[in-house]
């Protein structure tokens, strides 16, 4: 019996470390693959390094972004992308079919 109750303490801090570090963190991870995964050409994005730009030619694994006044287009990964500021809208004619 004191063999079993000296299990549960620990079984219990793991139970919480999940529900409370591992299951929200897999979940932010998955909306964010979602969000990659769903950029179209026309959607304002901000990369993880700080440059604002309009997405003018989406490949597979590389997006071509617009930046600037002077209109400056650069390749970065899709896995750059660290948010989405303005859809393109071309997603509610997508959604109504």
């Amino acid at each position: 019996m004191e063999q079993l109750q000296a299990f549960i303490l620990p079984i219990g801090l793991l139970v919480i470390f999940y529900f409370f570090a591992i299951r929200p963190q897999k979940k932010k991870e998955k909306e964010i693959k979602e969000m990659r995964s769903g950029l179209r050409v026309g959607d304002e994005v901000v990369t993880i390094g700080g440059i604002y730009g309009k997405i003018v030619k989406a490949k597979e694994d590389v997006l071509t972004l617009e930046s600037g006044s002077a209109k400056t287009r650069l390749e970065v990964t899709r896995w750059a992308v660290g948010s989405v500021l303005k859809d393109s809208g071309n997603r509610s004619d997508e959604a109504a079919e």
